[in-house]
């Protein structure tokens, strides 16, 4: 059966989240809706809608005009097996000493690296992003220098590559959090596929909104490969919770909203060690002083 998606965007996150609500009645239903923010500081929210069979394209006209938002556009999806689709388009990647990488390439794991096995079907956070690729080449950059972290936090951890990258380096105290619940439990199979799932703690938590995260804190090292808008809305609490002279590793922002970044952590407590790009997306380390 084919599946079509009904798109649009509009501003103001309460009408973009009334209408979300409002997709939700339509007949016939959407198997899943979608409201987010759109990151490139133009203030628009995009909502979205799946569905089985096409949708009513004279209900989400009416509904558009309702609530201020543009028309709706409407696409049919190809029947696509999205896990080998990833498996023929993901190679291994190797990051420094990190070489990430799928089951179905278990062979192709060189001799000397500290392998990171993400299964394709769990494709987010998999080191081909930009975001996450940045991450893994900041960790390397501390390495490098010689930092030893006894305790790490992995705010947004998503498939929690960074955390088990920590741990195949650092005998150290790692959590990774995560707000989304399937994400934890991605994260956890994932510890186990890689034989670490005692080297890290993985919970459901908003930011640090957690007790085990607070009860482990300071840290000397807190990842957050996330996007703009919470790194900026978390810089206090990331900065609160870091070891005077700790560092953190920030991703999920675009290079045009690098600047806006460095300067709410700088204005939190922190120095600029290093800002990469990696095509579009760039990569902070920032230390906090001490």
């Amino acid at each position: 059966m084919p599946t079509f998606t009904a798109l649009t965007t509009l501003k103001g996150k309460k009408d973009a989240e009334a209408l979300g609500e409002a997709m939700e009645r339509l007949s016939p239903e959407p198997t899943g809706v979608g409201v987010f923010e759109v990151e490139d500081g133009s203030g628009l929210w995009e909502v979205g809608g799946y569905f089985e069979g096409a949708p009513d394209q004279a209900a989400l006209a009416v509904l558009a005009v309702a609530f201020g938002a543009n028309p709706f556009v409407v696409s049919e999806l190809p029947e696509t097996d999205w896990v080998a689709h990833v498996r023929r388009e993901l190679a291994p990647v190797r990051a420094g000493r990190f070489f990430v990488y799928g089951s179905h390439d278990a062979d192709k794991v060189p001799e000397g690296v500290e392998p990171l096995l993400i299964e394709a079907a769990m494709a987010f956070g998999t080191g081909h992003h930009g975001t996450t690729l940045g991450c893994l080449m900041a960790l390397e950059t501390l390495i490098a220098q010689g930092i030893e972290a006894r305790r790490v936090a992995d705010i947004g951890c998503g498939t929690a590559v960074l955390a088990m990258a920590a741990a195949r380096v650092w005998d150290a105290t790692i959590l990774a959090s995560d707000i989304d619940q399937v994400a934890v439990d991605v994260a956890r199979a994932n510890l186990r596929a890689n034989g670490i799932e005692n080297g890290v703690d993985c919970v459901e938590a908003a930011g640090f909104d957690h007790p085990s995260l607070h009860e482990n804190a300071p840290y000397d090292l807190v990842f957050a490969n996330i996007l703009k808008g919470p790194l900026v809305a978390l810089a206090p609490d990331i900065v609160a919770h870091l070891e005077d002279g700790g560092h953190a590793i920030l991703s999920g922002i675009l290079n045009e909203q690098a600047a806006e970044v460095i300067g709410v952590y700088l204005e939190n407590g922190t120095n600029l060690v290093s800002h990469e790009e990696i095509g579009d997306w760039s990569t902070l380390i920032l230390q906090k002083i001490a």
